[in-house]
């Protein structure tokens, strides 16, 4: 049977449930300045309140894509998975530069593979906590040099564990990149998530990436500064229509107090708002249940299973 890597352990991928496919729990930039602190989510109790939320709502898994350049906090999230009951899928890998480039700088693509394999195998930092994926993130119109290494990086770490890889758009750009990168480093694209994908609602380019056999990540929903999520449900339809409704994923990428009512913000969407709020609209318009059921379920279950590693 297929396996997804939780910080609780292994589970059987059928297990999973309801399943966000990008969010942060516990999270920050290094040394927040004043203006910074809407970044820093550092309190667990807010994360269980908001999962409690979402678990009512009827959700049962989220993947947390903070990277240890980012405040990524492993035992945290594996007392809140055990508070909770939601299963939480943590990440190997680097966010963008310039918050990877301290990690990164002076460290091979086989050093840096070795660092992420021990996370998938042993452990990450003493913990027993074993990633569920690898992040590789690019930054807006560039794969930089730092975030080229952490991509062959995070190929390398695929092809020896199975994880799979999960990525990091800047507003949905170089996603086709990220793909070629992938592949001609071994990386089967079905088992890759691109992130961010519905920070740049163009359809044809969508349905292109699509195409390549990867994950499409819609996972900025709530955020009306990039599109209404009215638009962001039309999009979906369309690709649905198109027969991608295999290849897509959901979530919010919360990274921010401002979006989170436990963080007493009352107007923020929360972890809830997707299933009560979004989901809705999407059968409104007419996407069928089973539809709704693959971008939740059948999907995240598919996407962040292991693969076989393919090579020692």
């Amino acid at each position: 049977m297929p396996m997804i890597q939780t910080v609780r352990g292994p589970i059987e991928a059928a297990e999973l449930g309801v399943c966000y496919g990008h969010e942060h729990l516990l999270s920050g930039p290094p040394e927040p300045s004043p203006n910074e602190m809407d970044f820093v989510l550092d309190d667990e109790d807010a994360a269980a309140l908001e999962l409690r939320s979402f678990r009512r709502a009827g959700g049962a898994a989220v993947v947390e894509m903070t990277t240890p350049d980012y405040g990524r906090d492993v035992a945290g999230l594996r007392r809140i998975s055990e508070r909770t009951g939601v299963h939480i899928v943590c990440a190997a890998g680097y966010n963008k530069d310039p918050f990877s480039a301290s990690f990164v700088n002076g460290v091979s693509v086989e050093e840096l593979t070795e660092r992420f394999v021990r996370e998938i195998v042993e452990g990450i930092d003493g913990t027993g906590i074993r990633a569920g994926l690898v992040k590789a993130s690019s930054t807006l119109n560039e794969i930089s040099q730092v975030a080229e290494k952490v991509f062959r990086a995070a190929a390398a770490a695929h092809l020896r564990t199975g994880a799979p890889v999960s990525t990091h758009t800047e507003a949905g750009t170089m996603a086709l990149e990220q793909v070629r990168l992938l592949e001609s480093a071994g990386v089967d694209p079905r088992c890759v998530v691109i992130g961010h994908m519905d920070r740049k609602l163009d359809l044809s380019y969508h349905l292109e990436v699509a195409s390549t056999g990867v994950f499409l990540g819609y996972d900025q929903i709530s955020k009306v500064q990039y599109y209404l999520d009215r638009e962001r449900a039309e999009a979906i339809a369309h690709l649905v229509d198109a027969g991608y409704g295999s290849r897509i994923l959901l979530g919010g990428d919360l990274a921010r107090r401002s979006y989170w009512p436990a963080w007493g913000h009352a107007e923020g969407p929360g972890f809830a708002y997707i299933l009560e709020g979004f989901v809705p609209r999407l059968r409104q318009i007419g996407v069928s249940d089973a539809a709704v059921d693959d971008l939740l379920i059948t999907n995240p279950a598919r996407a962040f299973a292991f693969s076989a590693p393919e090579t020692a």
